[in-house]
């Protein structure tokens, strides 16, 4: 549920992004950067009302983890939660996140 206080609109995506952490792998600071440069993690916590209207199957709904481009869209703190989110365009979804460890 959005309690953001935001609502995309078009082919916008609200998302949230989240760091996977795990307690089995250690993974070194030049790893984390070197990924951290490339793609970010985020949770889709509302879809826009154009979002892949040219797509037989949506790419992602809301609650779906999801990667995206590092600089894809613009940051905005909801104004009703205070809460660090992105608006980013459908098209910058490149990976889904099926299972994590």
């Amino acid at each position: 549920m959005n309690k953001s206080g935001l609502r995309p609109l078009g082919h916008a995506l609200l998302v949230q992004p989240y760091e996977f952490k795990t307690e089995l792998v250690a993974i070194p600071d030049n790893v984390k950067e070197r990924q951290s440069l490339l793609e970010n993690r985020v949770v889709v916590i509302e879809v826009g009302p154009n979002c892949w209207a040219d797509e037989k199957v949506p790419r992602a709904k809301p609650g779906d983890k999801v990667m995206v481009t590092k600089y894809a869209g613009h940051q905005a703190v909801g104004p009703a939660d205070g809460v660090q989110y992105r608006l980013i365009n459908d098209r910058d979804i490149f990976c889904a996140i099926t299972e994590e460890t």
